[in-house]
């Protein structure tokens, strides 16, 4: 099988870390991989915040944890030691489905590099309010940015199970 469909068909969302820092070329890799995706007229309006400082990544998972109405964890970035957050620049058209693309591209990225990784919402929450804004100002992020996705990292302490997909999801016309 093609080495990117393999990619494709195993990448699963790992839900516990390891205590151990990723490799700065590795996070480089998975950030590159990002910004090559693709984008609506090439407008590449979303931007990557990548977060290792581990009380910063603490403080992003509670802010993130204040808008979890639904299984309200602790901890939603589920020890992972880095978060890679991406946010687009609103005045864009294409600027959700552009950071999705880039979402996408970083966790098929980590997972060929051996890396676990989970696609984690609330960034729009989160940067919506003052603490998030400051944050972003604090590192010189100015604008109308939206928070798309949060991308945990780092080494997997579990074999994330085999999920069956559901049937009848594609249809032909011939």
């Amino acid at each position: 099988m093609n080495e990117t469909l393999r990619m494709i068909k195993t990448r699963r969302s790992v839900k516990k870390y390891k205590d151990v820092p990723v490799e700065k070329e590795k996070l480089e890799s998975i950030i590159e991989a990002g910004l090559c995706a693709a984008s609506g007229l090439n407008m590449q309006s979303p931007v990557i915040l990548a977060v290792t400082d581990k009380e910063t990544v603490q403080k992003l998972s509670r802010l993130n944890a204040g808008h979890d109405t639904v299984l309200r964890r602790i901890d939603p970035f589920y020890g992972a030691p880095c978060v890679l957050i991406v946010l687009a620049d609103k005045s864009k058209p294409t600027y959700v489905y552009d950071g999705s693309l880039v979402m996408g591209n970083m966790l098929l990225a980590a997972h060929s590099l051996g890396l676990g990784a989970c696609w984690i919402h609330r960034a729009k929450e989160t940067f919506e309010t003052d603490e998030g804004k400051a944050i972003l100002k604090e590192i010189g992020i100015e604008g109308d940015y939206e928070g798309i996705g949060n991308c945990i990292v780092g080494y997997s302490d579990m074999v994330p199970a085999d999920k069956p997909r559901r049937e009848n999801r594609v249809y032909y016309i011939d």
